[in-house]
């Protein structure tokens, strides 16, 4: 899989086609997942399929559509423990799933909240301290796209992103990074900007201490991120910038690893570092 093609090429899908996913393309899927390792702090986080497509209509009505999700019978569901650093363990191994569904030709679309009382969670069987904080349906893209759609991509801002000197910081956090100056992880650091967030608030903030060093910082909104309680969605969002930043580091042959050290800034909330190896 090219992962920088891919993060290129990933829409927010809300209207599906009835053509179901092939068997072969759902056991790839699934042998993907199922491989994955543990995600920067060491959270496992549990993936499992949910095929809609025997369901009678009444059977249907009890999983809803979440949003303007039309059509859609397959989902992947990601599950958690309760513990620190989960939620961005889950972003990082659930965006890996999708990409890897994107490179497979295949339509998704993050749906975050709180599942524990749905359907999804009952189907899912969670444990006493598992949370459900993510889903995504899996499926073709309809041909033509509803009106729905339009207005959701318009709204949400998928082709709008933050300029590079919103983001990405160099020295003491204040200065901005150009893209000149990234070196060898300008295009990590792209992909880590072209990434989808909730409500595409973006709330990552990198800092380069050097090239090859990077800090990565959530500017959390609180009040948003923690409507929905212990499922912290800029958490979320954190992990899935940490899965683009390392994929397409690696790809590009740039050895690292993710590392704590603690560090703090002002109106920033320290996450993890970027060391290259």
């Amino acid at each position: 899989m090219n992962a920088f093609e891919a993060i290129k090429q990933r829409i927010s899908v809300r209207s599906y086609s009835e053509k179901p996913v092939e068997t072969e393309l759902r056991k790839e899927l699934e042998n993907y997942y199922l491989n994955l390792e543990n995600g920067p702090f060491g959270a496992t986080v549990r993936f499992d399929m949910l095929d809609l497509q025997p369901l009678d209509n009444n059977e249907l009505r009890r999983f809803g559509t979440y949003g303007m999700i039309k059509g859609a019978k397959l989902y992947i569901l990601g599950a958690v423990q309760d513990e620190p650093g989960a939620l961005e363990d889950l972003g990082y191994n659930m965006e890996k799933v999708i990409l890897k569904a994107t490179y497979l030709g295949l339509g998704t679309c993050w749906l975050g909240g709180t599942f524990r009382r749905s359907a999804f969670a009952s189907k899912m069987n969670l444990a006493e301290n598992e949370l459900l904080p993510a889903i995504t349906p899996v499926g073709y893209d309809a041909r033509d796209i509803s009106v729905a759609d339009k207005i959701a991509r318009f709204t949400a801002g998928s082709k709008k992103r933050k300029p590079w000197d919103q983001l990405f910081f160099q020295g003491d956090g204040s200065t901005p990074l150009l893209k000149e100056d990234a070196g060898q992880y300008a295009d990590a650091l792209e992909a880590v900007r072209m990434g989808p967030s909730a409500s595409n608030r973006q709330p990552w903030r990198i800092v380069q201490e050097k090239e090859g060093l990077y800090h990565l910082f959530l500017q959390e909104n609180k009040l948003y991120n923690r409507l929905l309680g212990k499922i912290r969605i800029q958490n979320i969002d954190m992990g899935i910038a940490m899965c683009h930043f390392e994929m397409v580091a690696r790809e590009q042959g740039l050895k690292g690893r993710w590392v704590v050290d603690d560090r703090k800034a002002s109106g920033r909330k320290y996450i993890a570092s970027w060391i290259r190896a």
